[in-house]
């Protein structure tokens, strides 16, 4: 009790001390303040730390949003490679990368040699891009690395530029590579450059351009320029360097030339290696059922070709040319020569659009076949990006197989994966077993080369079925591949788009014209010279374009329009017009005339008789007189009171259906047409016009007072169905429309 009694009025006092603190800050807290304004309220918001701290935090987790998001955008792996499937797919990836490497090997040594590069450049060419597409590609088929169009392109500039920078002086082999080397790798950067900056941008729709008859026939004559190329191989020749316009002409002329100068040896090496090779594929075809995996007869090639020369001593001083020294390991990474970018940036971007519209026309096969989307424009970043990094190692542009990618899918692959394992096992060629090859010759590269040619050049088949199925598309194949035999490949893929593209105007400007007649009891109306059923409505014609109207076709559109009414519409308004101004000229002469009359019949009667007065309201009578007979006269400026024939129908309709767009062109000839069959007595109407056309209709200024909306009606048969029930009558004036 002591220690509570002595202990109680301390605690007292203290509660006492915190009541009253809590007192006071409850009324601090509900006093009566000024309020803040806004000012002061955005104060607080900016430099209050609470705000600050939180706006900071929700900044950076928008900002951690955005980048996650765009990582795994525009590296896909990080998507697909997490959730794969390693027992169903695995095994499948593991043995087509294997059947794709064997495969890779001998198409990179021989594609190095297309692109005049020696053989361990095409092997690096097989092994970065194609590691580079794992990571960054969405198509889980197409097999990356050296492809036959893209290195004969290449060689074309490599054979063009090097020579310059050599001076014709004697050099050892390693110099005499180093300037193609260079030139190539430059380009393969440059050609990234271009690949990723247009995808950055979602420009993948640029391919859109390049139609399939066009990539078709520029193909074909890339497989036909690859063939002209491996010539000198197949028979040991020392050819001249051709380059620009006729340049193929000049050295199929030079092969037929010097062919008497052809090694025996090599052209033998050449024919076996051939016949092989197309055996084999021949039975891979025949028994591809039975067989896990295709009969890698290009890898056995390489090895018993290798063998026989190595065991013979072909490299010493032999007729049959062998590939040399293969330098094993990989080389540093190198900058590309800023200073040959002028002169490679029109060929780096024929490069990367041709590699990219081969590229992603096979991956969209692929990806409907199987079920799953590619992206065109990560697609473009993932090609640049491979030849990109390519570059910089000292590889030449690359883009996809269309062999190794039929061979990628049909062996069971379901990824990329199978592509990482295919640049592996080309890694372990690189640093170990590539100077083995050194004694293979080149004669059975050319031969691999012109062998795995068939499939474009079976393409040649194509001038039969386009004749059948469409010439325009004929057409454009054609001029494609006549502009890339005959030009370079640039300037061929350059005509080749501008012709396409002006073939497309061309066929706009000549679209199919038609007069609409209704099926009977029906609101369809169709051709009436393709249904014999449809018939003309009485007193209003239909008119149909198949094509938007734009400044191109504007002209024949109207042109068209009045040959199929059947009216002559600009011979009637010249006759009107001459005959309304031959009647006006008559009028004034015949005033003139009683002017003239009045004034001298006025002279004899003021001399005769006394004037006589008459009254203003006499004169006013008269005046009310002749303007009601005026007024009861009909219109003499109708055609039927000119003697001029009238049409046999009272309304035309225009079916704009078609119509995407329109232009001022456009809307100067509706305004026009408006003009010229009113002329002649004929109401226009318009129908079917979308949504945008009618925005653009508005935006144009093209509804006025002659002109209203009353004449828009959302379908053929609504207007017809006005135009019966309110049939234009002859105006006693006529409204005018001002011609443009």
């Amino acid at each position: 009790m002591g220690l509570a009694d002595a202990s109680g009025p301390r605690d007292t006092q203290a509660l006492l001390s915190a009541t009253q603190a809590m007192e006071l800050r409850r009324r601090d807290y509900h006093m009566e303040r000024p309020l803040l304004n806004q000012e002061h309220l955005e104060e607080l918001g900016r430099w209050g730390s609470a705000p600050r701290t939180r706006q900071w935090r929700t900044w950076l987790q928008c900002s951690h949003a955005r980048a996650r998001a765009l990582l795994l955008q525009h590296l896909p792996v990080l998507v697909w490679l997490p959730r794969y499937p390693v027992r169903d797919w695995l095994l499948g990836d593991l043995l087509s990368g294997m059947s794709v490497a064997i495969m890779q090997l001998p198409q990179g040594l021989a594609y190095a040699f297309l692109a005049g590069l020696p053989p361990v450049f095409g092997l690096y060419s097989s092994f970065y891009p194609v590691f580079v597409y794992f990571l960054f590609g969405t198509s889980r088929h197409i097999s990356v690395g050296t492809f036959a169009v893209m290195s004969v392109m290449v060689g074309s500039v490599t054979e063009s530029l090097a020579p310059q920078t050599l001076n014709d002086s004697p050099i050892n082999e390693t110099t005499r590579d180093a300037d193609p080397v260079q030139v190539a790798s430059t380009l393969s950067v440059l050609v990234g450059l271009f690949q990723v900056g247009l995808g950055l941008i979602h420009f993948g729709f640029l391919v859109t351009y390049l139609s399939e008859p066009l990539v078709r026939g520029y193909t074909t004559a890339a497989a036909v320029q690859v063939f002209v190329s491996q010539l000198k191989y197949v028979f040991g020749l020392h050819l001249s360097s051709h380059s620009g316009p006729l340049s193929l002409i000049y050295t199929v002329l030079e092969v037929c030339r010097k062919l008497p100068q052809s090694k025996v040896g090599t052209v033998v090496t050449a024919a076996v290696a051939g016949v092989v090779l197309v055996v084999v594929k021949l039975l891979n075809d025949k028994l591809q059922r039975q067989l896990p995996m295709p009969i890698p007869g290009e890898l056995l090639m390489l090895i018993g070709a290798t063998g026989i020369s190595y065991g013979i001593g072909l490299r010493d001083g032999s007729e049959v040319d062998v590939v040399g020294n293969i330098s094993a390991g990989l080389v540093p990474p190198v900058a590309p020569n800023t200073q040959l970018f002028s002169k490679l940036v029109g060929s780096a971007f024929t490069i990367a659009v041709v590699g990219f519209a081969i590229a992603i026309s096979l991956g969209k096969i692929f990806a409907l076949r199987h079920g799953y989307r590619v992206d065109s424009n990560q697609e473009l970043v993932a090609l640049g990006l491979s030849n990109l990094i390519g570059g910089i190692f000292q590889c030449f542009p690359v883009s996809c197989s269309m062999s190794r990618s039929l061979v990628q899918e049909s062996t069971g692959g379901n990824s990329q994966v199978a592509g990482a394992i295919s640049s592996l096992f080309i890694l372990l060629i690189i640093v170990k077993l590539g100077e083995l090859f050194r004694d293979l010759p080149k004669a059975v590269l050319a031969a691999i080369v012109i062998v795995n040619l068939k499939g474009m050049l079976r393409q040649l088949s194509d001038v039969c079925s386009l004749w059948k199925a469409n010439r325009a598309d004929l057409l454009i194949w054609l001029v494609t591949f006549a502009a890339t035999i005959l030009l370079n490949m640039d300037l061929g893929l350059m005509v080749a788009v501008v012709f396409s593209l002006l073939l497309v105007v061309v066929r706009t400007q000549m679209p199919h014209y038609s007069i609409l007649g209704q099926v009977p009891d029906t609101d369809i109306y169709r051709d009436v010279t393709e249904y014999s059923e449809a018939k003309e409505v009485p007193g209003v014609k239909v008119f149909r374009s198949s094509a938007t109207v734009y400044f191109a076709n504007a002209d024949f559109y109207s042109d068209a329009l009045k040959q199929r009414c059947g009216v002559d519409v600009d011979f009637l308004i010249s006759q009107k017009k001459k005959l309304l101004k031959k009647r006006e000229q008559l009028k004034l002469k015949q005033l003139q005339k009683e002017e003239k009359l009045q004034k001298q019949a006025g002279s004899l009667l003021s001399a005769c008789l006394a004037p006589q007065q008459v009254g203003p309201g006499d004169k006013m009578e008269d005046a009310t007189a002749n303007g009601q007979e005026d007024s009861k006269a009909p219109d003499g400026s109708t055609l039927k009171a000119l003697g001029l024939p009238q049409p046999d129908f009272h309304s035309l309709i225009l079916d704009l259906g078609a119509l995407s767009f329109v232009d001022t062109v456009c809307l100067k000839s509706l305004k026009n047409i408006f003009h010229d069959f009113r002329e002649i007595e004929v109401e226009v109407y318009m129908a079917a016009c979308h949504s945008p056309v009618v925005s653009q209709l508005e935006a144009g200024h093209f509804f006025d007072a002659s002109i209203t909306k009353k004449h828009l009606f959302a379908s053929v048969h609504d207007a017809v169905t006005f135009a019966l029930q309110h049939p234009r009558p002859v105006p006693d004036s006529p409204v005018s429309v001002t011609r443009l």
